[in-house]
């Protein structure tokens, strides 16, 4: 029984060399084996000894690590079967590997929205044969978050709230986008900027790529009526202090230059915090825009104070803004850009990202003849070409081969192709075409997206819901209407962050 262990043994560690496959060590072992043997030979009785002694042991060992023998193999098995796989997990989808299974896609888009989704991923379900099942909901936020407590979470979510992301990523629900999508391989289709704000720290402080960007929206144009502007013989600014010498231009002519109104019931003011993070993004580094964010950059800080000011040479001086300063905060958002369009204009200019075109009153005006837009310009010329965003990013909960190849999909303009063409969605991936884009107004704020050297989301949706929700919206509503000072307001922003 004892001699038979040894001869095991000896037979198991020949074995494994052997399975290693390297040449060198297959003969290595044939040079060696007439040493070997005569070794063996002489051995023999301390061997036969040892065995004799430690036998029981031996025996009660090998009963005992045989699961765990057997389980390792059956995983190096299955990584080496991985390994010999060709190509990438949405490679190896579309030659059919993984079809017939089933992904399920959790969002907030329904109705029409809820279509073009469905659009989007048509191209993936018939190129695989993966079935993707989405589920669109109006109380998506709580509906997440009761299956992910519940542990029935769904394969995929898309989600427009980092915020909401980070949650997920610190309690440990979200896959590492990372582990089979590598960010070189990311930086093929996203800038560096739209990867930053994907990576994001689980509970234990390791950072992961919590996700990918399906769908964009930009906030930093300028509205203006084009075929008036034309006529009137303005041009269009390139730098900040073109637009503030057109801005005083356009007063010495008899006009204010601006349509602002932040009105908007419990939410009034989140118009002037767009403004802010515009700024912001001008006259600081991304590096303090993101501890702005966080709140370790504090609202009383030079920078910020900078900002604001900044932002107030236009918002407070009387000359420049349609109705007065007072106007700001009584005037509706949706309302405020009306008087461009009148004959003559009551104003010029309207910084509102593009939805606000459902809001000029007149549903004649032609984009690109009656109205037009211009990058909100840069301040600090080294900070380059920054835009203000907004998007969705799809997480996922759990980790399978289909699931992976949908993710990789969704990292490829492909993966939103059929919802640009459809309209209501910019891509922010570096392979998008704009041949996608039915409308003018879209195709050049895609253009506008895709010359845009960083970007970053809206601060306030990133700050916790108390500051960038409440305090936020709420001192900049009272400094713009005069109910208290800039140092007050930033004050007590900073009072109110949570501790």
């Amino acid at each position: 029984m004892k001699r038979t262990v040894i001869v095991v043994l000896l037979l198991a560690l020949a074995a494994f060399l052997v399975a290693c496959g390297n040449p060198a060590v297959e003969q290595a072992i044939q040079d060696a084996a007439p040493t070997l043997e005569a070794a063996a030979e002489q051995l023999a009785p301390t061997l036969e000894a040892a065995a004799t002694e430690l036998g029981p042991t031996l025996e009660a060992a090998a009963e005992e690590l045989a699961p765990t023998v057997e389980a390792a193999a059956t995983e190096l098995a299955g990584g080496e079967e991985e390994a010999a796989a060709e190509g990438s997990f949405l490679e190896r989808a579309r030659a059919g590997e993984f079809e017939g299974t089933t992904i399920d896609l959790m969002g907030v888009m329904v109705d029409e929205e809820a279509v073009k989704m469905e659009a989007a991923v048509a191209p993936f379900e018939e190129q695989t044969g993966i079935d993707v099942v989405y589920e669109g909901s109006r109380e998506f936020e709580t509906a997440i978050n009761v299956r992910v407590d519940a542990g029935d979470p769904p394969d995929i979510a898309n989600i427009s709230q980092p915020a909401m992301v980070q949650r997920f990523a610190t309690a440990g629900a979200l896959i590492d986008v990372s582990a089979f999508l590598p960010r070189e391989q990311l930086q093929e289709t996203y800038i560096d900027s739209w990867l930053d704000m994907a990576t994001m720290t689980d509970g234990d402080g390791n950072e992961i790529m919590a996700g990918v960007w399906h769908r964009a929206a930009v906030k930093s144009m300028v509205f203006y009526p084009k075929a008036q502007f034309d006529a009137a013989g303005y041009e269009v600014p390139e730098t900040w202090d073109e637009m503030l010498a057109l801005t005083q231009q356009i007063a010495d002519d008899g006009d204010p230059a601006w349509c602002i109104g932040i009105e908007s019931g419990a939410a009034t003011g989140w118009v002037a915090t767009d403004w802010m993070e515009n700024i912001m993004l001008r006259t600081t580094s991304l590096e303090n825009y993101d501890k702005w964010v966080t709140g370790e950059l504090p609202f009383a800080s030079p920078e910020v104070k900078t900002a604001a000011e900044t932002m107030g040479n236009i918002w407070l001086n009387e000359d420049y803004v349609y109705g007065g300063v007072p106007s700001i905060v009584s005037t509706f958002i949706g309302d405020s850009p009306v008087p461009m369009f009148a004959d003559p204009p009551g104003c010029w200019f309207h910084s509102q990202a593009a939805w606000i075109t459902g809001f000029f009153g007149d549903e004649t005006l032609v984009a690109g003849e009656d109205y037009d837009f211009f990058y909100l310009p840069p301040i600090d010329e080294s900070l380059g070409r920054p835009a203000l965003v907004a998007g969705d990013m799809m997480v996922m909960f759990t980790d399978r081969p289909e699931v992976r190849a949908l993710m990789e999909f969704f990292s490829k303009g492909e993966g939103v192709e059929q919802w640009v063409r459809m309209g209501g969605a910019l891509s922010p991936h570096k392979d998008a075409s704009l041949d996608w884009y039915e409308s003018v107004v879209d195709r050049q704020v895609a253009e506008l997206l895709a010359s845009a050297t960083s970007v970053r989301f809206d601060a306030s949706d990133l700050m916790p819901a108390e500051v960038g929700a409440g305090s936020f919206w709420k001192a900049m509503t009272d400094w713009i209407s005069g109910s208290t000072d800039l140092d007050t307001a930033l004050a007590e922003i900073d009072a109110s962050w949570p501790q």
